[in-house]
């Protein structure tokens, strides 16, 4: 089980993150969402420790995560794998060495660098390639893919890194419905079937609602939301929303006045 006890985290005396409290079971695949600038990526970044709190606790099982360092810290980076929005990958080299260089924590970085990879972690990799229908292409240079293609192999990369946790920071929101959709059903399989834990920031609330176990709302920093997506009324997500900026943009573009209430949360600390 991931927790997180008070988590803060301030840049020039400003809460990105402000006193975050959660427990998330194993197996879980959850949802973070609010209006940019409201925390969901510096949480994701703290809890793969790229980013360090100020204050708080996060803890994975028994270990302490914000106490790792050195090569401990670099194993907990193996263990909780990353997608960004911008796929991070090496556009000059081919798709299978950048899903191989997930497997960089169990064979060096020297092999890596010399390309003195082993036939097991190349049947890894194109296993990996495989399961996301991109093994035709692990030939071909990364920078010649589309967004979409660029993103599964980064997702296959990740899973080659055999992770506890995988964390998505906005993975889709550069990709159009189609892809939107391959890249979402590609985490909840590797969720369901492997039963990996994945925490995924989303803008969209449709979304998030289709593919979440549970979703998490942030504001300002702080948890506001807290529940199955069937909770995620659209009252609630104009409350969620409006402590921002008093609306919240649906589906269709329009602006949509915002309730005074704030939603409380269900999930409880375990």
């Amino acid at each position: 089980m991931l927790r997180l006890e008070g988590v803060t985290k301030s840049f020039g005396g400003k809460n990105a993150v402000d006193g975050v409290s959660l427990a998330v079971p194993t197996g879980q695949l959850v949802g973070v969402i609010g209006r940019s600038g409201a925390g969901k990526s510096t949480l994701l970044r703290m809890i793969n420790r790229l980013g360090d709190p100020t204050s708080g606790r996060i803890l994975f099982g028994d270990t302490d995560v914000t106490a790792l360092r050195g090569r401990p810290l670099r194993a907990w980076r193996a263990r909780c794998a990353m997608i960004f929005q911008q796929f991070n990958l090496a556009g000059r080299l081919d798709v299978l060495t950048n899903v191989m260089m997930g497997r960089l924590s169990y064979v060096g970085t020297l092999p890596a660098l010399l390309n003195l990879w082993s036939e097991h972690d190349r049947a890894i990799a194109l296993s990996s390639l495989d399961q996301f229908d991109m093994a035709g292409l692990a030939a071909q240079r990364a920078e010649t893919l589309s967004g979409g293609q660029q993103q599964r192999v980064a997702i296959a990369r990740a899973l080659v890194q055999e992770p506890d946790m995988i964390l998505a920071d906005e993975p889709i929101a550069s990709l159009d419905p189609r892809n939107t959709k391959m890249v979402m059903d590609a985490l909840q399989r590797i969720n369901k079937q492997f039963g990996i834990t994945v925490i995924c920031n989303l803008h969209s609330l449709d979304t998030a609602r289709s593919y979440c176990d549970r979703l998490i709302g942030m504001a300002q920093g702080r948890v506001v939301f807290d529940d199955v997506p069937q909770a995620l009324t659209d009252e609630v997500a104009r409350g969620l929303y409006g402590l921002d900026a008093g609306e919240i943009m649906d589906t269709a573009g329009t602006a949509l006045p915002a309730p005074a209430a704030t939603y409380r949360p269900s999930f409880a600390v375990a």
